[in-house]
């Protein structure tokens, strides 16, 4: 014999139960079945609505009674629609009317009570919930026997004995094991209909067995009558390897132990209510938990045994919310014997459940994890049993902390591995989840931390993608600039994001996107194919907005990629590295700025373990700073830099001759994207003043801008132009004077380079002439050089060369950084 238990969602609608009836059909033609039902779904809440209404004279009760007696009469009347008329039929859908509108009106009679007497007792709230699991075994029993299906109705009261403790009553099994035996001995029908979560005390008063006691009901009644199986009929698909709701890649666990499912049921999982399993494992009888609505699904099996998934130890992870985390410490506790059973004989008395202890080994404090909803009343006992303790600063008043969760990573296999704590809290640590308190038992199947409930969905999916993705690591991206650059990087990421997860196991995915116009948030991700229409859809630009919508995601492994080269942007930093959100910046205002808020971003990316990545501020896609810093961090010490750093530059004066003018090939290099929108910022040198200040500072040298040594090659009059047009109107102008520099570098058959220099601490930059036969003669196009003299290259230098401007190589060097980080 099988026993099966339907949730409130299997029987929450006529189509679901048509469902019911359909698996209770093809199960009861191997064997026979004791059919356990919850209230039709959302009837429990409605319930207690209507009671608290009527205990707080509120009319309105009458409403949601209505409410309840209506749903449960449109679903018998839409389940006798389609059953083929006859007498017998007719006579027992009057019969089930009549029958449910007699336990409604009892129903209606409870409830004026309430009203009355102003008052809801827990007694009176047993009497009150159990209608619900009534009206709905009661109809399921009656549509059986209308399609002409074997099966009867048997009132659980009248098997399951209890204690008089109401909302929770203690199960009396003696009695109640021998009324069930009894009863099933001389069943005779295929099909017997039980209504769950209700029992009854010794004393002949309703009592129920807690809320999600229907899963209770069916382990206690398998168990006596020693059933092949319990079956646990929801809406998923089994117990998963966490919240689905919270982690989209959480996947169904196929096998749990008991052991497993008490942790990760005690733990959050809903699936399944934790008293479910204390039964059945005696008897050693499998729990298999399935979907109504996909029968077909493996589901999970819960056993005595479970083979291992050849993943990983971890099984599943669980949450709960609504956490106080109380704290009892004091020197006056050192040493001294019977604090522990004071404070929780308290508890006790209040029966105040405790769901997580941790003291440390000091023995200066106790730390302790309840429900929410018990911290006040917990902390008043507290203090008042400790009151002279209190009062003679042994102790201290009890420190009560709230809006916390408990995540917990469970598996029976854990013990047997190394590293799996450190694992679970340095994947939180690097995510920036603060940990409150953490317990581990002996048998190290559970390890359980206390969080801020914000940290809770980072956490999980952490903690998931660690254990269960097979290494697969995601980044959120916010990205601040789609203009040119960052459009480029858009698409890089949209055609090599398949690449990356096959062959790294990276997924990238872009959450932000903003402009200065418009910004667009989405937390599953932005359709990069339409893109465009999506931010252009966005709501208005804000950065302190678009900071907070990152904030208030709390993803995890975000990333803030600033693609400007505003000032406004780039004082924004610190914000996103004290969430622990990495910074990748092509805008290179901030590390050329001034030297404590270099300093001060340094330290926060180390401090919130954020990385801030920056390697196209010099040399766009070059791995110019990449090769710097490992040059510094193995130990080698730099002597001096030449570079050439200005693509822009480089390219305007490999292209300027006598046969063009000087304006025409800026005005060239601005339309290719060469400069800046801006080419003052390329032309006045302060671009590479900035870069190979940079340079200086990763070397390890504290620089300011106005320490680097600027030799201009611009006339006067080009570097006072207040407006872009304006200085191009200086370019034709003082076209004699370029010509001039042309002609003079020509006649010595020397290249004109801008060259940045940086040794024995000083820096400069300015116009060269650049003789044949030097690294920086034939240099082409818009390319970039650097030489680097360090003590390991002290004649022979590192040289790093390549394209150093423009929209798809800077967008390439951005990509790098991020993929840095994704392998950090």
């Amino acid at each position: 014999m099988k026993v099966l238990k339907f949730g409130g969602t299997s029987v929450g609608s006529v189509e679901n139960i048509k469902k019911v009836i359909a698996i209770l059909q093809q199960q009861s033609e191997t064997s026979k079945i004791a059919v356990v039902v919850s209230a039709v779904g959302g009837i429990t809440d409605k319930l207690i609505e209507a009671g608290e209404l009527a205990c707080n004279k509120n009319p309105d009760y009458v409403v949601k009674y209505n409410k309840i007696w209506s749903i449960h009469n449109e679903i018998i009347e839409e389940l006798f629609k389609n059953i083929e008329d006859d007498e017998t039929v007719l006579e027992l859908q009057t019969e089930l009317v009549e029958n449910i509108g007699t336990k409604l009106n009892e129903l209606r009679s409870l409830l004026n009570g309430i009203y009355l007497i102003n008052e809801l007792s827990p007694k009176t709230k047993d009497k009150l919930l159990s209608y619900g699991e009534y009206c709905s075994s009661t109809i399921i029993s009656y549509i059986l026997k209308a399609l002409r299906i074997d099966a009867a109705l048997k009132n659980t009261q009248e098997l399951i004995i209890t204690d008089s403790v109401f909302n929770n009553a203690r199960v009396i099994f003696e009695q109640t094991n021998k009324n069930i035996k009894s009863y099933f001995k001389n069943q005779k029908q295929t099909i017997t209909l039980l209504p769950g979560f209700v029992s009854k005390s010794t004393n002949g008063e309703t009592t129920t067995l807690g809320r999600g006691g229907s899963d209770y009901t069916a382990s206690i009644i398998a168990a006596a009558i020693n059933a092949k199986e319990v079956q646990i009929w929801t809406d998923v698909s089994g117990m998963f390897t966490t919240n689905p709701k919270l982690v989209k890649q959480a996947s169904p666990i196929s096998e749990l132990s008991y052991q497993e499912a008490i942790e990760l049921s005690h733990f959050g999982a809903k699936v399944l209510y934790p008293p479910t399993v204390m039964p059945v494992l005696r008897k050693n009888i499998p729990i298999v938990i399935k979907n109504t609505m996909k029968p077909e699904a493996i589901g999970t099996k819960i056993t005595s045994t479970k083979k291992s998934n050849g993943i990983s130890p971890v099984t599943g992870i669980s949450n709960i919310d609504g956490i106080a985390l109380l704290t009892l410490q004091g020197n006056g506790m050192v040493g001294i014997p019977g604090f522990s059973k004071r404070l929780f004989e308290t508890l006790a008395q209040e029966k105040i459940n405790i769901i997580l202890i941790t003291q440390a080994s000091s023995e200066h404090s106790i730390c302790f994890g309840i429900s929410e909803s018990d911290a006040i009343r917990a902390k008043e006992a507290i203090d008042t049993v400790f009151e002279f303790e209190i009062a003679l600063q042994r102790l201290e008043p009890i420190l009560s902390e709230t809006d916390l969760s408990i995540i917990a990573v469970v598996g029976d296999n854990m013990k047997s591995h190394q590293g799996i704590s450190g694992k679970m809290f340095s994947t939180l640590g690097k995510n920036n989840v603060n940990i409150r308190a953490i317990a581990q038992g002996a048998s190290e199947r559970n390890i359980s931390a206390v969080i801020h409930k914000n940290d809770v969905k980072k956490a999980l999916n952490s903690l998931h993608e660690q254990f269960f993705e097979i290494k697969t690591k995601q980044l959120n991206l916010f990205i601040t600039g789609v203009g040119n650059v960052g459009e480029r990087l858009i698409q890089q990421i949209n055609q090599q994001n398949a690449y990356l997860k096959k062959n790294f196991k990276i997924n990238l995915r872009v959450v932000g996107l903003s402009n200065s116009r418009k910004m667009v948030v989405d937390e599953d991700g932005i359709d990069l194919k339409n893109w465009k229409s999506h931010l252009n859809n966005g709501e208005t630009a804000s950065l302190n907005e678009f900071f907070n919508h990152a904030k208030n995601l709390n993803l995890r492994n975000s990333v803030f990629i600033d693609i400007t080269a505003n000032t406004e942007v780039a004082y924004i930093y610190p914000k996103y590295l004290k969430e622990s959100i990495s910074v990748v910046a092509c805008n290179k205002i901030a590390c050329s700025g001034d030297i404590h808020y270099y300093n001060q971003l340094k330290e926060l990316s180390r401090r919130y373990n954020a990385s801030f990545l920056f390697e196209t501020n010099v040399g766009a896609g070059l791995p110019i700073i990449d090769t710097l810093n490992h040059l510094v961090t193995s130990g080698d010490e730099i002597n001096s830099i030449q570079a050439v750093l200005s693509g822009s530059l480089n390219f305007i004066f490999n292209n300027f001759n006598n046969n063009t003018s000087f304006f025409e090939i800026v005005k060239q290099a601005q339309a290719e994207g060469y400069t800046e929108p801006d080419p003052r910022i390329d032309l006045s040198g302060i671009d590479v003043a900035r870069k190979i200040l940079i340079l200086a500072r990763e070397s390890g040298y504290q620089m300011e801008l106005d320490d680097i040594e600027s030799n201009y090659f611009l006339t006067e009059e080009a570097m006072k132009s207040n407006t872009v047009e304006a200085f191009f109107e200086t370019l034709k102008q003082d076209e004699g004077y370029y010509q001039k520099l042309y002609e003079d570098a020509k006649s010595k058959e020397y290249q004109l380079k801008f060259v940045a220099e940086f040794a024995n601490g000083k820096a400069n930059v300015g116009l060269r002439q650049i003789p044949e036969g030097h690294p920086f003669y034939n240099l082409e196009g818009k390319d970039n050089i650097v030489m680097f003299y360090t003590k390991r290259y002290p004649e022979q230098p590192l040289i790093v060369k390549g394209a150093g401007a423009g929209a798809d190589v800077t967008a390439s060097g951005l990509f790098a950084d991020i993929i840095r980080i994704a392998n950090n």
